[in-house]
């Protein structure tokens, strides 16, 4: 089958507004995305800044240590005569004099004749205050305790914070050298600040950039979703189908995904329509082969009721066999006669035949054919509940006449004797109702689903009646009903006469019969 003409559609989806309404809602591919993205920018930037944290702190470190042995290698390369006592009397720790020393270094020497010597570095020089040697003399008991094997050691001096110090062994003297680390710790804590805000921007950045170019690039399976809901909302169980809704050349483009998407829903429509056409053709042939069928058929089966007839008033001393034989003859060709008839009113229906609506006392039809069906069915007990003024539809008085005979005609055929049939006429709203109960066996509930369905026979399970049934009734009750913009429902409950004749029905319905119709002022009348 040829493409049918490719047609752009943009149209939201159906029920609950477009997905470009929440792009990123709970569960769509477009969060998914987005919190992916989000969680590599995040992992990404965490790596980041704890490399560059650390590889920035083991350079500053490594300054550190540069200044620690230049410090260092000035202690112990003063010139001496080898002995303790160049450090002797109360001057400043060696090194500690030598110009260029970072503020807050503490030098200390330990000589076994003159003991030990701490000198704090502080602004002005080394006349520091009685505090100030405090603290040295402490942080030096503290830095004496290093092994003197000259590496760096990291350690937390009591009242002055973070230090790295370095302790060399020069012949009987101890030498030990240490350096805040205030600068190191605050130019990386710093350098954190910085990255976790440039961090959170990133993600930030990411997230909306992200989210735009989702939205962006989704939008063609929006569009795809959009015409598969209007597909969706198409009436495609009867009556001619016509999909003109494609995808649009831009999105079948098979060089692409979603394009390859769209090339499978074009084709997947291509052969939709192709097989509800065929569908079609084959239904219409059907129908109008039934149709013509039942046409050519009522002039044979007149003519066989009409020679049946004949026949016995020709012949009255027909012998009781042959008599027999052309009554069975007349009653199974009137038999067949209203099966055609059904079957032709039917096949009019199927083919959307106009109904001549006009205005209708819903009240006069039910009470006349229930008066009909009272004359039939004397067996029975028949009840009215009617309102006392007209209730006006519009409608076509045969049709409708039709449905309320039929659904009447089964109530009568397939309960019992005794059974009491109730027939009411309410308004809701712009509603007029009828409804018909039985107070019968009711209806198995496993052929409840197929009633309306043509040659549908419950006979099985209900009362049997004398009379034959085509099994098109309510398929026809549903078909006039359909043209008539109106409804038809059956509710029922099982009764077993049979086990229990005895049981009292009195008040319960087994079966009813439900029809719906808008007023005449709420009519859908034909253009």
């Amino acid at each position: 089958m040829a493409d049918a003409p490719v047609t752009t559609q943009s149209t939201p989806a159906a029920g609950g507004g477009s997905w470009l309404d929440h792009p990123t809602g709970r569960g769509t591919l477009g969060r998914h995305l987005v919190l992916r993205v989000v969680a590599i920018v995040a992992a990404v930037a965490a790596v980041v800044t704890v490399v560059t944290t650390l590889s920035t702190r083991a350079i500053l470190i490594g300054q550190l240590d540069a200044q620690i042995n230049a410090a260092s290698a000035r202690q112990v390369d003063r010139p001496s005569s080898g002995d303790c006592s160049d450090v002797d009397g109360p001057g400043p720790a060696p090194g500690a004099d030598v110009y260029g020393n970072v503020l807050g270094s503490i030098f200390v020497a330990r000589c076994p004749s003159s003991g030990t010597v701490a000198t704090l570095q502080q602004e002005g020089g080394f006349d520091a205050s009685a505090q100030e040697r405090r603290k040295a003399a402490h942080a030096a008991q503290t830095l004496l305790q290093l092994p003197t094997d000259g590496r760096k050691h990291n350690l937390d001096l009591d009242g002055l914070g973070d230090y790295r110090a370095k302790s060399v062994q020069q012949g009987s003297t101890t030498y030990v050298v240490a350096l805040p680390m205030t600068d190191v710790n605050r130019a990386v804590k710093s350098l954190l600040l910085v990255e976790i805000g440039v961090g959170l921007l990133a993600l930030a950045a990411s997230v909306a950039v992200c989210r735009a170019v989702v939205v962006r690039n989704l939008k063609p399976l929006n569009r795809l979703a959009a015409t598969a809901n209007q597909v969706s909302e198409l009436d495609l169980d009867s009556g001619e189908v016509n999909l003109p809704v494609r995808v649009p050349p831009t999105l079948s483009d098979p060089a692409t995904e979603v394009g390859q998407v769209g090339y499978a829903f074009n084709h997947m429509l291509n052969n939709v329509e192709g097989a509800l056409d065929a569908r079609q053709r084959s239904e219409t042939k059907v129908r109008q082969f039934v149709a013509d069928a039942s046409h050519e058929l009522r002039n044979p089966l007149a003519s066989i009721r009409g020679y049946a007839e004949l026949t016995h008033r020709a012949a009255p001393e027909t012998p009781e066999p042959v008599r027999h034989a052309i009554n069975r003859i007349e009653a199974q060709a009137t038999r067949m006669s209203c099966l055609v008839e059904d079957m032709l009113l039917l096949a009019r229906l199927d083919n959307d035949q106009k109904l001549d609506l006009r205005s209708t006392d819903l009240v006069e039809i039910v009470l006349n054919a229930v008066s009909d069906s009272r004359a039939a069915g004397t067996d029975h007990t028949w009840i009215l509940d009617l309102p006392d003024d007209p209730v006006t539809v519009a409608a076509d008085p045969d049709r409708l006449t039709q449905v309320i005979t039929n659904v009447l005609s089964n109530a009568r055929k397939h309960t019992p004797p005794g059974t009491t049939v109730t027939t009411s006429v309410s308004l809701t709203q712009d509603l007029a109702t009828v409804r018909i109960a039985d107070t019968g066996p009711g209806i198995p509930e496993s052929v409840r689903d197929t009633v309306f369905e043509r040659f549908a026979r419950a006979d099985t399970a209900r009362t049997a009646s004398k009379e034959g049934s085509t099994g098109l009734g309510l398929s026809i009750v549903a078909a006039v009903m359909d043209a008539h913009h109106g409804s038809v429902s059956i509710e029922s409950r099982t009764i077993d006469s049979v086990t229990d004749p005895s049981s009292d029905r009195s008040g319960q319905h087994g079966t009813t019969v439900t029809l719906t119709l808008p007023l005449e002022d709420h009519a859908i009348r034909p253009e």
